[in-house]
């Protein structure tokens, strides 16, 4: 049995451990709820024009031709990994590298991948061509960043740089759940659902020049929804993850605490064995 002093150090170092993962998890809570608001508020818009994109697709797909929508033989395939930039979130990482790599093995095209956080590149570059990547995209996630991004995917895209490009990205559900969706990014796909209603819109100024403009927007606002979803997923992994090790810490200290009291009152009940022994040696 470890001696007194051990167990001490070890139920300093626990105690330690458990302050600074409740602390990450109170953190993590406090962004998860902002963050959760913010993709919650975003669906309805993007769903609802990603329909009027699909109307509108569906009438004019003869008349209007966008580099955004040809399909091409497909020769290279882009992934696009979003994954963040710090660890401590459970499998939020490797779940995505995991994808990554499976659907790059099942693909008979050349393959890339544009990373997008740090966790991804660091392992991804390893085994995979990397195009591109961009850490600091969740340091101030907005917008603006957002297309620039995505305007240079459609760039690449256009200029037949690659034929195909999926996002691959952790869809959020819930702060326990988070879904590794992989979605295709370009080109554009005219979605066929058995419960696609056709809505008779007036158009002004026109549906040709409506699509043409709305596709680029409607393309930009789908890489920064899964990019609001993804920084989500992050906080809820990594808020469940530091829960669940707070526990164990918590439990791993319970422990560490009755072998010490256990080893405690062996090594007293040694000491009065010791002095009873001493006095009847010397009463002897």
């Amino acid at each position: 049995m470890a001696n007194l002093k051990e167990i001490r150090n070890r139920i300093s170092s626990v105690s330690s451990t458990m302050q600074i993962t409740s602390a990450m998890k109170m953190v993590s809570a406090a962004k998860l709820k902002k963050a959760q608001d913010a993709i919650t508020a975003m669906r309805p818009y993007t769903a609802k024009l990603t329909e009027l994109l699909q109307n509108l697709g569906g009438a004019v797909q003869d008349d209007v031709e966008s580099p955004y929508t040809q399909a091409r033989p497909v020769k290279r395939v882009l992934f696009v990994a979003i994954t963040s930039n710090r660890g401590l979130c459970g499998g939020f990482n490797s779940n995505i590298i995991k994808e990554v790599k499976a659907k790059a093995a099942n693909i008979d095209a050349a393959t890339a991948v544009f990373t997008l956080g740090k966790k991804g590149n660091d392992i991804l570059s390893k085994e995979h061509e990397i195009v591109g990547h961009n850490t600091a995209i969740f340091d101030s996630l907005n917008f603006t960043e957002a297309a620039a991004l995505a305007q240079e995917l459609m760039d690449g895209y256009a200029a037949e740089a690659y034929d195909e490009v999926h996002l691959v990205y952790n869809r959020f559900k819930n702060a326990a759940t988070q879904t590794v969706t992989v979605e295709q990014f370009l080109p554009l796909v005219q979605q066929e659902t058995a419960n696609q209603t056709q809505v008779d819109y007036i158009y002004e100024p026109g549906q040709e020049e409506i699509f043409t403009t709305l596709l680029p927007k409607a393309l930009k606002m789908q890489l920064f929804k899964a990019l609001r979803d993804s920084f989500a997923s992050e906080h809820g992994a990594r808020m469940t993850a530091m829960h669940k090790a707070t526990d164990n810490a918590t439990d791993l200290r319970d422990q560490l605490k009755l072998t010490y009291n256990k080893a405690r009152q062996a090594a007293i009940t040694n000491e009065i064995l010791e002095i009873v022994g001493g006095a009847e040696a010397l009463n002897g």
